[in-house]
């Protein structure tokens, strides 16, 4: 897959990660050095780790980074079922996000709807989930696509995926 649209949510990643980075160090700075933690840091973390994690799930799943289990590849490569299983791995769990990618969606209008806000910084929740949401609402569509990108138009995929 190219990865032209690879590049905004790899950055935005890479900052959550830095921010992350140099927040949990001057968390550590302030408790250990001035008995004070920043009170909001538990709070941080659990945005900029929701941002990075959902911001990369479609990059990955695009270029089939996920771990897998080869517990049935020896039998799949000598029937030369490989562009199949792809394709059903691929377009099965596109599907199964679906589901996911509704109910936080839901949820996220909920949150807004009730005006949710962390508890600390009073970001509002229905951001957060709402990002979430759309992420794997991406993934699930980017699965799916490649699921068919397998079966009808493998040479699309780089050769090692394309088996």
């Amino acid at each position: 897959m190219p990865g032209g649209g690879s590049r905004l949510p790899v950055a935005l990643a890479c900052l959550a990660l830095f921010a992350l980075m140099t927040m949990t160090l001057a968390d550590v700075i302030l408790r250990s050095g001035l008995n004070a933690p920043i009170q909001a840091a538990t709070e941080l973390t659990r945005v900029l780790m929701a941002v990075m994690v959902f911001s990369c799930l479609p990059v990955i799943s695009a270029k089939g980074g996920h771990i897998a289990v080869d517990l049935f590849d020896g039998i799949v490569d000598r029937l030369h079922l490989n562009r199949l299983r792809e394709t059903a791995i691929n377009i099965a769990c596109g599907g199964m996000l679906v589901w996911p990618a509704e109910r936080l969606w839901m949820l996220a209008g909920r949150a807004r709807g009730y005006g949710d806000v962390t508890e600390y910084l009073s970001i509002p929740v229905y951001l957060v989930t709402g990002f979430i949401a759309i992420s794997a609402a991406l993934t699930a569509a980017v699965m799916v696509a490649v699921g068919l990108i397998h079966i009808f138009a493998p040479h699309l995929l780089d050769g090692d995926r394309a088996q």
